[in-house]
C-alpha cells in the first residue's frame, strides 16, 4: 500500500495519471483512491470533493505521525503472492514517477490458515485472533448499497456515484505486554475466545447473540473490543462497517515493530468508521495498540468495459463540464 502526492499542479497531470495506473493495473487486483488534498484547489477539483472527506483526525490514544498520514492518491496493490505485489507495484511506480512523489508506503500481509465451519476463509492477526468477524455480508447486494457504495440520486456529486470511502489506519501492537497476558485475560480484552473466535459464552464464530441478557458484562466485559465495536442494538445496525485486515511486521532493527493496516469501506465516514472508533475510546484493548498513521480517502467508482474508460475519467469528466 502506497500513498503518494502531485508533483504538477495542473489538472492534465492527474488525468494522465490516472489513465497511465489504469494501462499498468490491467489484470491485478488494486484499488485506487483518492484523499481530501487532491480537492484542495490544485486542480479545479473543489466543487467536486466528495461531500463526507476529510482528513482523518487523531482519536484518543493515537499518536499520529504526520509523515505516515493522508495523500493525494492511496494505491493498494493485493495478489496472492508478495513477489507478484511486488511486480505490480513496480510497474505502478514507474508509470507514474514522472507526476507522483513518494509519501509514505507499507507493506502487509494475510495469513488465511483456517476456514469457518460453513467453509469461510478466516485469518489471525498478530495478537493470534481471528479477523474479521461480524462484517456484513458481501454477497447481500442491498446491504452493500446501504452500508458501502454511494448511491446515484444522493447528496454526493453524480460522479462519485459507484465509489466508497476508505479508511486506512497504521496500528502497532505491544506483543510483549500482550504476550504476558494470559490466554483468559487476552480473551477477556477482545471478547471472544482465541481458539475458534465464538464470542464469550456462546458456540460458534458467528452464533448471533445480543447482550440484553448479560447487562453488566459479566460474560463479555463492557470494555471488551467487540462489544464496544458493535453493541448490536437495533439503532447501530447502521453503523457496520465492512472491514478488511492486513498484519505487517518490518525494521530489521527491531522486529518485534509490528501490528495491523487496519482497513474498512463505507457510505459514510460519520455514520461508519469514525462512530465505531469513538465507541471504542476507552476500551481495554487500547493498552495494547498505538495508531499512528493512515488516513481518509474516497475509492474511485470503478472503470466500465467501454474503451477509453479508466478509473478517475468521471471525476475528470465532471471536472470538464
Amino acid at each position: 500500500m502506497s500513498s503518494l502526492d502531485f508533483a504538477a499542479t495542473d489538472r492534465a497531470s492527474v488525468e494522465a495519471t490516472f489513465r497511465s495506473l489504469d494501462e499498468a493495473i490491467a489484470g491485478s487486483e488494486v484499488t485506487v483512491a483518492v484523499g481530501a488534498s487532491l480537492f484542495d484547489g490544485r486542480f479545479g477539483f473543489q466543487a467536486l470533493r466528495p461531500r463526507r472527506l476529510g482528513t482523518m483526525p487523531a482519536f484518543p490514544n493515537d499518536v499520529l505521525d504526520a509523515r505516515q498520514c493522508h495523500g493525494d492518491i492511496l494505491v493498494q496493490v493485493c495478489a496472492a503472492e508478495s513477489g507478484e505485489a511486488e511486480r505490480v507495484s513496480q510497474r505502478l511506480a514507474g508509470a507514474t514517477s514522472r507526476w507522483l512523489r513518494p509519501r509514505w508506503s507499507i507493506g502487509g500481509f494475510r495469513d488465511e490458515n483456517s476456514a469457518t465451519k460453513d467453509g469461510r476463509p478466516s485469518t489471525r492477526d498478530l495478537f493470534g485472533f481471528r479477523e474479521g468477524a461480524g462484517n456484513p455480508d458481501v454477497n447481500d447486494p442491498k446491504l452493500m448499497d446501504q452500508l458501502v457504495w454511494v448511491q446515484p440520486g444522493s447528496d454526493e456529486p453524480a460522479w462519485t456515484a459507484g465509489g466508497t470511502y476508505q479508511v486506512v489506519r497504521l496500528i502497532r501492537f505491544a506483543p510483549s505486554l500482550w504476550d504476558a497476558e494470559s490466554v483468559a485475560r487476552q480473551e477477556t480484552v477482545i471478547g471472544r475466545t482465541k481458539r475458534d473466535g465464538s464470542p464469550l459464552g456462546r458456540l460458534g464464530e458467528t452464533t448471533p447473540f445480543d447482550y440484553s441478557s448479560d447487562p453488566t458484562g459479566q460474560t463479555i466485559a463492557l470494555d471488551a473490543h467487540i462489544r464496544r465495536a458493535n453493541p448490536r442494538r437495533p439503532e447501530t445496525d447502521q453503523n457496520r462497517i465492512l472491514r478488511r485486515g492486513y498484519s505487517y511486521r518490518r525494521n530489521a532493527e527491531n522486529p518485534r515493530d509490528e501490528g495491523l493496516i487496519f482497513i474498512c469501506f463505507q457510505q459514510d465516514l460519520e455514520r461508519g468508521f469514525a462512530t465505531v472508533q469513538r465507541r471504542l475510546n476507552g476500551q481495554a484493548l487500547d493498552k495494547y495498540i498505538l495508531p499512528f498513521g493512515g488516513g481518509y480517502y474516497f475509492v474511485l467508482p470503478g472503470p466500465t468495459h467501454r474503451p477509453g474508460d479508466y478509473a478517475g475519467k468521471a471525476l475528470i469528466d465532471a471536472a470538464r463540464a
